[in-house]
């Protein structure tokens, strides 16, 4: 299905809470014909987020937007916890009244809301709720006799970037002529990609067998041997809230390589009094943990400049280099090309661990 997408984000759109709206813009094949943010009306997307490069117009309403003739309206925002603020119930109404389908990541399943689902089924309309998960098996091993090589990102913290690197580092491979697949584990990956499981929304002792269940699929699409099949990290492995679904893809996912993803600016856990480690620890931790059931080493940094100028952030990727004599990067502000060139050679099969 293609779709002309209304992104709604409303008071939001210029912020990090419209990372759903901003990674639909700058990363998926449907069209964004238009914005609702009152609070930007008037403007184009490249005026509130120039990095975007969209001349989409910012309208008020959703009502506004009808005449740009969307197909479906995406809630494009991820506040923590993922519930509907109930002021956006109004204009959610306007849109399955006027036929749009509704794309929704959040938490809230519109599908349970009697009042959404009744109004849906009156006009001949669709909810999709991105994160609800498909059934899910145990992890079973068979990630480990994937033939496509496998690269997780893994981060920092939440919120840094993960997905950007995959998406970033799964274009490049497939411009240096390497079969490559971006793998979605979020609602947001998966609006990008159009399939995916949100692993976070997974029953915990089946979010690992959902983890290998995509990489399963990753394997399938590539249909090649040797490709690469680039993991959509989620959360942080020091994160007190969100480690479990971390640790569920370090371990479902049966990574062969790491990418770590770091928000320079970022010195404490989001929403936590406690300081982030360096990158040296970091990198023992999750290389630890691999250790202990298949190997997977880290075989570069990405990081992410966002908030410096050019001058800070190539002090900043220096100053990572000469810390962990990795290769490091923004490969949003500078390109990932040079980078996964500098990793590529480091993506080979690793064998799960045999020794006692």
């Amino acid at each position: 299905m293609t779709r002309r997408y209304v992104v709604f984000a409303p008071g939001a759109f210029g912020g990090r809470e419209a990372k759903t709206a901003h990674g639909v813009i700058g990363y998926s094949s449907d069209t964004v014909v238009a914005v609702v943010d009152p609070q930007h009306a008037g403007k184009r997307v490249r005026d509130v987020v120039p990095y975007l490069d969209s001349d989409a117009p910012i309208v008020a309403t959703v009502r506004e937007s009808l005449r740009f003739k969307p197909t479906s309206l995406l809630i494009g925002i991820a506040p923590p916890g993922g519930a509907l603020p109930p002021a956006y119930r109004a204009e959610i109404i306007v849109a399955l009244e006027s036929g749009l389908e509704i794309v929704n990541g959040l938490h809230s399943f519109l599908n349970d809301d009697p009042e959404m689902r009744a109004l849906a089924d009156t006009h001949d309309s669709r909810i999709w709720d991105l994160r609800t998960p498909p059934a899910a098996p145990l992890f079973s091993g068979a990630a480990y006799d994937v033939t496509s090589r496998i690269v997780l990102m893994v981060g920092s913290d939440c919120a840094v970037g993960k997905m950007t690197a995959a998406l970033e580092l799964t274009r490049a491979a497939q411009a240096a002529g390497t079969a490559a697949e971006f793998i979605p584990t979020g609602q947001t990956g998966i609006a990008i990609a159009g399939w995916g499981t949100s692993v976070d929304r997974v029953i915990a002792d089946f979010a690992s067998g959902a983890s290998e269940q995509l990489v399963l699929e990753g394997d399938r699409r590539i249909n090649a041997r040797g490709g690469i099949l680039f993991v959509e990290g989620q959360g942080g492995i020091v994160h007190p809230g969100y480690a479990p679904v971390t640790l569920a893809l370090l371990y479902g996912c049966a990574p062969d390589a790491l990418v770590l993803v770091h928000l320079v600016t970022r010195t404490k856990v989001d929403g936590y009094d406690i300081p982030l480690p360096g990158y040296r620890a970091l990198i023992r931790t999750y290389e630890g943990l691999c250790a202990n059931v298949k190997p997977a080493r880290v075989a570069g940094i990405a990081l992410n400049t966002h908030g410096l100028d050019d001058a800070a952030a190539r002090a900043a990727i220096a100053e990572a280099r000469a810390q962990t004599g990795l290769p490091c990067d923004d490969l949003v502000r500078f390109g990932p090309d040079a980078f996964y060139a500098a990793i590529a050679p480091q993506i080979g099969k690793t064998p799960v661990r045999t020794d006692g």
